[in-house]
């Protein structure tokens, strides 16, 4: 079983990774894949005059402001817009997708946390009212239905609390506990880059291995989304996973690339 996970970004190109995942499960591999929706997000809720807001913790990561307002565009873009679109794509090339959000079956189950801090300027301010939290558990009888009965599980955030509440929820995170809870031994990472850089925005500076034990000493050559990306490939290793590709979602084949290794390949 493979599990993939596509980036938020626009130039991420829907039809090269259809057709590649076509030829894994023609292959006969098992496929569960996750997506984001960062960028299409940010754009419906500047349209709608609720421009999406970053809270920064006290140790540098950043995250989004999640009150009500956010929630509900968040449900428009991921779980709506940008899941729906994917499954079409799939049907497309042959594929039968299923589109569902972390609340659906209670496939994603999350622990809110009751206040987060934020920088604010040379102060650090507790907000109580940020529906955000990490996932803890999946439902992988769900998945496994699913995958049993031919269907492919094209799966976003947001989760849902323990008690029952929508949350917002990091998807490097989420996609990390899914991996141990599925006993994921391979993870495809896709974004708008050709891997881990050693320059930021610099194509040849591509960084070939990473020691999945070392990952700590890779911070200092990300920025933003990419840190949070870190912090997931520690977790996901912590729960079991074997080898994780870093990949352009931008190219042709850019799955079937990946595990030739042309990435960055982190084990």
């Amino acid at each position: 079983m493979i599990l993939i996970k596509i980036g938020g970004g626009k130039k991420i190109n829907l039809d090269y990774i259809c057709e590649d995942i076509k030829t894994l499960i023609d292959q006969g591999e098992k496929v569960v894949l996750v997506h984001g929706a960062s960028v299409i997000r940010d754009e419906i809720a500047k349209k709608m005059g609720m421009p999406t807001r970053t809270i920064t913790s006290p140790s540098g990561i950043n995250s989004v402001y999640s009150d009500k307002d956010a929630i509900d565009i968040f449900l428009m873009t991921y779980s709506g817009l940008v899941n729906k679109k994917i499954v079409a794509k799939l049907q497309q090339f042959g594929v039968n997708a299923v589109g569902l959000s972390g609340i659906d079956g209670q496939l994603w189950k999350g622990k809110r946390k009751t206040a987060v801090y934020s920088n604010d300027g040379t102060k650090t301010k507790l907000i109580t009212n940020n529906m955000t939290g990490k996932v803890i558990e999946i439902n992988v009888n769900l998945i496994n239905l699913l995958l049993d009965n031919k269907y492919l599980p094209v799966v976003c955030p947001p989760a849902l609390s323990e008690e029952n509440e929508i949350i917002n929820t990091d998807n490097d995170w989420a996609v990390a506990v899914m991996a141990g809870a599925l006993k994921i031994e391979k993870m495809v990472v896709l974004f708008e880059a050709s891997g881990l850089l050693k320059k930021f925005g610099n194509e040849s500076s591509l960084i070939k291995t990473v020691d999945k034990n070392k990952l700590d000493e890779y911070f200092t050559y990300t920025q933003g989304r990419m840190k949070k990306k870190l912090l997931g490939a520690k977790e996901a290793f912590r729960q079991g996973l074997k080898k994780m590709y870093w990949s352009d979602g931008r190219i042709k084949n850019p799955i079937i690339n990946a595990l030739k290794g042309t990435c960055t390949i982190i084990s």
